[in-house]
């Protein structure tokens, strides 16, 4: 059932994410970023509880600016979620994980 978060690229976003038979969660973050780091644990959970019906997926945008600018993310953390090549919700800033789930119900139910 459990699974971790997987890491994508600018190279990869297209297999990993577009084309994905069920919904993505891609955290978009950076090394340097505080809020981020605060978040990645609480993925990392939700990862392993619901990995079955959700992948996690981390881009880091200093590393792949290209998807980050195609997306137009502004800041970070967002959290897009991608369900049949389309972001379907985005969550921005470090939120709880009570909070992540409650955004991601639709997805996981």
């Amino acid at each position: 059932m459990g699974s971790s978060p997987i890491t994508v690229t600018d190279a990869t976003f297209q297999s990993e994410v577009l084309d994905s038979d069920k919904p993505v969660l891609v955290d978009f973050w950076a090394e340097w970023c505080g809020p981020c780091r605060m978040v990645a644990p609480v993925l990392a959970e939700i990862a392993k509880e619901h990995g079955d019906r959700l992948t996690i997926a981390k881009l880091n945008i200093d590393e792949n600016p290209k998807i980050a600018r195609q997306y137009r993310i502004l800041s970070i953390p967002t959290m897009s979620i991608f369900a049949d090549g389309q972001v379907k919700k985005s969550i921005v800033g470090a939120k709880p994980k009570s909070a992540i789930l409650s955004d991601l119900a639709e997805f996981i139910a």
